[in-house]
């Protein structure tokens, strides 16, 4: 675009000239194309650019406009812009004749949020299937309200040659849209056609190529038609896709993946088509069909269009809409719903290069549907859910990333590592905390190879230098030793208290407040595995107030995996090595004579078995006690299979609060009773429900804070949280639960930055070193 002009004139008395520069995620949300058309509207000169740190606009016109172009410029921004600030300089006129979109500057501080990755808009799904445009099913069509964003950036001032689609230079058509201020596609950075643009192709496992172009995609939905897995390139890396009504497809899936019972999310054609398989409130359908498009956890009716295999056991069903045209083009070409799985192998990193497709997704896939399009990070589909009539989000990749968080408070350069289960890193950036996408677990070389570049990924993209790094205590993490081998400062968090400050940070909360944190584990400053504790937080840190009862885990962290080993720590705990005769019980039988001989001595010298107060570990310890699980496939599967065997019993069962100690030993006392007696388990899972909701209840009752934070794994079990909450409410406290932040490990990151933050602040106002437990 033209630069701006100084012609030397006399100026109107009236005519003013005000700078405003712009800060948010306002690079790649149409934002330049905005303020142009409102300057237009306004018979305003000037211009507007992008710049590391945001936006910048000059505008110039007489004084009424200009102050009329501030406040909608505000107001009326683009529905994906959040403007954090607007900082106002006013200056003499300049005697601007036009108003140009000027090309980025790029030096500065960064500053900039770049938006998360839009789902296809209703112009470009309408275009997709208009045999008269020039689009017609092109899968890559993308405009100012739509489509890649994070997924294809590799650098800021958000610009077309600082992403992924450099490599696409513009045809003279797209050429001519995008420097057309009437057309939706004017400076749109992704825009393409069929004559300039990505292309797909459909390759054999052996990288031989089958077909090109349409006939590609054509090709892909005939395999899927005939029980075929099909991997997909999306947007932010390869999808496993497959028939959901096809039982053959699906178990063949499953046992090629080695996911044994972990349930598959679908992706369904359209809106109609989720509420003919599932429940749908309002909330939900406005998930599934928002800019966002996540995985949504739906209520599932039952026997109604996908195999048994998709979702075993499970009441609940992950759905979500197309969310790219080459989605919407699968999609309405099959017309039924699809399994669509992470393109990946169990415990690995989803695969993003069709050049290492077919030997990652080796055996995986029977053939490959490319594109070749780069994809500058892996970006999974994120996974929410609807709890207490809002957005509760369980995993944040796709949509949600990399958005900062607010927090309400000056932050240093920080990066923060997260945890080694269901990992993300942080940044502090002038917007708050930038968080990036899930990163997944970091059990394997290749998981952490994902983590190590996300760890450099993020400063480099924020412009961050860090001063410090901030980890988890506990040494053997994989994100701590990357922490300590980083060369700089390191500054470890316990982990339940980034739990609290996470949850806070979610709701624009701050200190002090009572935080529940219940989950797995979490190294403690003892050296204890906590797990079920009740802090007492604020500005200075933390102070743990109370926690539950602790009892051994026999096997250590196979206990995490085998519910009959938590449950056999709580039995030892009650009964001592009496419990191991206590075969009568699933999860004590469930071993062999010779399996808990050896336990028995194990618990009695105290050799691999440590004490915990992990809530996490408690609840498999119930699930297998009434006998639902005694070997878990998956994370969490007992405690889930729990809260969906509760059915409507309103009483509950004793328990002990004394001494800073919430003790579990006469509910467990009070479910093994009723286990003999021969009451159904759905009565004794909602007893154990209510009684854990009731306990949290009186541990605030005693603490006195009026604001109680519910965080960690545990508070991903909604009848738990719907519960707390409402008890809580009731007693006259003010719950906080999560919202766009993960309550579990997904949001440690961010908690690990305001801790650290705090820490650093206390050092340079002089303050004395917290101890352990008094933080």
């Amino acid at each position: 675009m033209r630069a701006p002009t100084l012609p030397d004139r006399a100026e109107a008395p009236d005519r003013v000239r005000v700078r405003a520069d712009v800060r948010g995620t306002v690079q790649g949300v149409g934002f330049r194309p905005f303020a142009y058309r409102l300057a237009a509207e306004l018979g305003l000169t000037g211009w507007v650019t992008n710049s590391p740190g945001g936006a910048v606009v000059e505008a110039e016109g007489p004084r009424a406009a200009v102050d009329e172009f501030v406040r909608r410029l505000r107001r009326d921004h683009p529905s994906a812009c959040r403007i954090d600030a607007v900082e106002l300089t006013p200056a003499p006129p300049a005697g601007y004749t036009t108003f140009d979109i000027c090309p980025s500057a790029t030096a500065g501080p960064v500053a900039v949020c770049i938006p998360p990755d839009l789902a296809t808009c209703a112009d470009c799904r309408r275009e997709l299937f208009d045999p008269a445009d020039r689009r017609y099913r092109y899968p890559f069509s993308s405009c100012t309200a739509c489509g890649p964003r994070f997924s294809i950036v590799e650098a800021v001032p958000y610009d077309r040659a600082r992403t992924t689609m450099r490599r696409f230079p513009l045809c003279p058509r797209c050429r001519a849209e995008y420097e057309n201020p009437a057309d939706r596609r004017f400076h749109a950075e992704p825009t393409a056609c069929p004559d300039c643009g990505p292309r797909l192709a459909l390759w054999r496992p052996d990288g031989t190529v089958l077909a090109a172009g349409d006939d590609a995609l054509r090709l892909a939905a005939e395999s899927v038609r005939a029980g075929r897995v099909v991997a997909v390139k999306g947007l932010g890396g390869f999808q496993l896709v497959c028939d959901a009504r096809d039982a053959d497809a699906v178990a063949v899936l499953r046992r090629r993946k080695g996911r044994e019972e972990k349930p598959f999310a679908v992706m369904v054609p359209d809106l109609p088509a989720a509420e003919a398989c599932c429940e749908v409130s309002a909330e939900e359908a406005r998930l599934l069909t928002s800019p966002e498009a996540p995985i949504v956890l739906l209520r599932a009716r039952r026997a109604t269009g996908f195999a048994p295999g998709v979702a075993p056991g499970n009441p609940l069903l992950g759905v979500m809409l197309p969310y790219t045209p080459l989605h919407h083009l699968l999609l309405a070409d099959l017309r039924f719903l699809v399994v669509a799985t992470s393109g990946n192998r169990t415990d690995e990193p989803i695969c993003t290069d069709e050049r290492e497709a077919p030997a990652r997704l080796a055996g995986l896939a029977d053939v490959f549907l490319v594109h070749d399009r780069p994809v500058a990070r892996p970006v999974d589909d994120s996974v929410v859910r609807v709890v207490l009539g809002r957005e509760f989000v369980i995993r944040r990749a796709r949509g949600y990333a990399p958005l900062a968080v607010s927090v309400g408070e000056p932050l240093p350069p920080l990066l923060a590592v997260g945890a080694h289960l269901k990992n993300t890193v942080a940044v502090s950036t002038p917007a708050g905390v930038g968080l990036s996408q899930h990163v997944g677990d970091l059990g394997t070389a290749e998981a952490h190879a994902a983590f190590r570049a996300a760890a450099a990924d993020l400063p480099a993209f924020h412009g961050v230098r860090p001063a410090a790094v901030v980890c988890d205590l506990h040494p053997d993490f994989a994100s701590t030793r990357h922490a300590r081998a980083a060369g700089l400062r390191v500054v470890p968090v316990q982990h339940h208290h980034a739990h609290v400050l996470a949850c806070l940070a979610d709701n624009a909360a701050t200190g002090p407040c009572l935080g529940v944190a219940w989950d797995g584990t979490g190294l403690g400053p003892d050296g204890t595995a906590w797990g079920g504790e009740f802090l007492r937080v604020a500005d200075a840190g933390f102070e743990r107030v109370a926690h539950l009862r602790l009892f051994p885990l026999p096997g250590g962290d196979r206990a995490a995996r085998e519910p009959r080993r938590a449950a056999l720590g709580v039995l030892y705990e009650l009964f001592g090595a009496d419990a191991l005769d206590m075969t009568d019980l699933p999860p004590v039988c469930a071993f062999t004579d010779a399996e808990r001989a050896l336990l028995r001595t194990a618990l009695v010298r105290g050799v691999n078995a440590p004490v915990t107060s992990a809530a996490g570990r408690l609840f498999d310890a119930v699930a297998a006690l009434v006998g639902l699980r005694q070997v878990a496939t998956f994370e969490g599967q007992a405690a889930a299979e729990l809260e969906w065997a509760a059915d409507e019993t309103a009483d509950e069962y004793p328990f002990g609060l004394a001494d800073h100690v919430l003790d579990w030993g006469p509910l467990v006392r009070a479910v093994i009773d009723d286990i003999r007696r021969g009451d159904p388990v759905g009565r004794i899972a909602a007893r154990v429900h209510n009684t854990l909701a009731a306990m949290i209840v009186a541990v605030a009752m005693r603490v006195g804070e009026p604001r109680v934070a519910l965080t960690g794994g545990c508070f991903q079990n909604a009848r738990l949280l719907v519960l707390a909450v409402g008890r809580l409410r009731a007693a006259g406290f003010e719950p906080l639960w999560h919202r766009r932040v993960p309550p579990n490990d997904g949001g440690i990151a961010l908690g690990q930055v305001i801790a650290a933050a705090r820490v650093l602040r206390g050092e340079s106002a002089g303050c004395a070193s917290p101890s352990p437990e008094k933080c």
